[in-house]
């Protein structure tokens, strides 16, 4: 593969994104901009990637290399992409050996933006992006933190091992288009937290991967991708834009005011039932005499609602929820999809050791025409890659 490396100060980031991929068994080649080397220099992208840079279009001119590297290459992933390099990727403009590489590539090609806030919001580079994405290339979104100074918003670059989980999932569908490009999709992941007092809550052992895993997989299939994120201890992943909450109504709120405009919605977080009444406002201290009862009152059911929204406004959504269960799964998996009323329903036996907190899962998917897809044991991104399959085959026609 090809890493470019933009002129930004998050250049000495993309440093530990290249260790990955070299230690991962990928060989890389490194071609840094002139201004990328002000940040980082020549002799560390050397020593990392185990061969020599690539920094102009004049050095070994009978190699050409200004076109052999990109027709080579089985993917392009320029990190950190300044607003500098995808206006002149989105112009065709070719006046370096990076710019060259981005014209005669005919792999998959991923933009990893990093920039201030300012830059990222201008209707120019938004123009740019959007122009870059039409063509078929992955421009994930970046991350919000801590920028260049004392600077904090959107425009950050994502964590070098989710950059990293971003390359694995574009290398893994290969030349295969990203089908989900011009789509945007709401995901909800982990375990709300129902508080008892300000210490003690009532929640679930849900850690967010699957949802986390649905969120990767769509991004690197070009998604404009937003996830509602309860109780998760996880790097966000990158390309997604979070929003974090805790309890069910602060997540059934999110997720109404997020889902507005989504081609797809998927209900991935274990939601409590119930919560209490009344939450405490101190700590509930051991008194010596049997504790007072907890009165509980139902949480809203989310995923209901979202298709009872969807069915009022006549939207063209696809829902998709997910039911964890302990034992007659497919019986109660089919009385919840009939129950709930969406399109697809993952339904995973839980517990044993199964399902929450491990790498892998399996699962049946139950859809709402009769179909039924057996998803057999592995990974959580190979699991949500074949649901987002079977939600390819449920949009309409067309990205908006």
């Amino acid at each position: 593969m090809v890493l470019g490396v933009g002129g930004g100060i998050a250049a000495y980031k993309v440093c530990e994104l290249l260790r990955r991929l070299t230690e991962s068994g990928h060989g890389v080649q490194v071609v840094p901009t002139d201004a990328a080397l002000r940040f980082v220099g020549e002799p560390t992208w050397a020593a990392l990637s185990g061969r020599p840079v690539e920094t102009g279009v004049w050095d070994r001119v009978h190699e050409v290399p200004h076109v052999r590297i990109g027709q080579n290459a089985d993917l392009v992933f320029v990190a950190p992409a300044t607003a500098d390099i995808m206006a002149k990727a989105a112009a065709g403009i070719a006046d370096d050996l990076l710019t060259n590489t981005l014209l005669t590539a005919r792999c998959p090609v991923v933009f990893a933006p990093a920039m201030h806030t300012e830059m990222w919001e201008h209707p120019a580079t938004r123009a740019n992006v959007e122009t870059l994405r039409s063509r078929g290339a992955v421009v994930l979104e970046p991350a919000v933190g801590r920028l260049t100074g004392a600077d904090t918003g959107r425009g950050r670059l994502p964590d070098p091992s989710e950059l990293f989980e971003a390359a694995r999932l574009v290398l893994r569908r290969g030349a295969v288009a990203p089908d989900l490009a011009g789509r945007r999709v709401v995901i909800s992941a982990g375990g709300t937290r129902e508080a008892i007092d300000p210490v003690r809550f009532i929640g679930n052992h849900s850690s967010g991967r699957q949802g986390y895993a649905l969120a990767r997989t769509a991004a690197a299939r070009g998604a404009d991708v937003t996830l509602v994120a309860a109780n998760v201890d996880l790097p966000d992943p990158a390309g997604a834009r979070v929003v974090r909450v805790s309890s069910a109504v602060e997540l059934s709120e999110a997720m109404a005011a997020e889902r507005a405009g989504a081609d797809a919605v998927v209900m991935t977080a274990a939601v409590a039932d119930f919560r209490p009444v009344t939450s405490a406002a101190s700590k509930i201290k051991k008194s010596g005499a049997a504790p007072a009862p907890i009165e509980l009152v139902e949480n809203p059911d989310i995923l209901a609602g979202l298709v009872v929204d969807r069915e009022r406004e006549g939207l063209e959504q696809t829902i998709v929820g997910f039911a964890a269960e302990t034992d007659d799964v497919i019986a109660n998996g089919r009385a919840k999809l009939a129950r709930k009323g969406c399109d697809l329903l993952v339904v995973n036996q839980v517990g044993g050791g199964r399902a929450f907190g491990t790498e892998d899962n399996q699962a049946t998917v139950l859809a709402s025409d009769g179909a039924v897809v057996d998803i057999p044991t592995g990974p959580k991104e190979a699991l949500a890659d074949r649901v987002w399959d079977l939600v390819v085959e449920r949009l309409p026609r067309g990205a908006r």
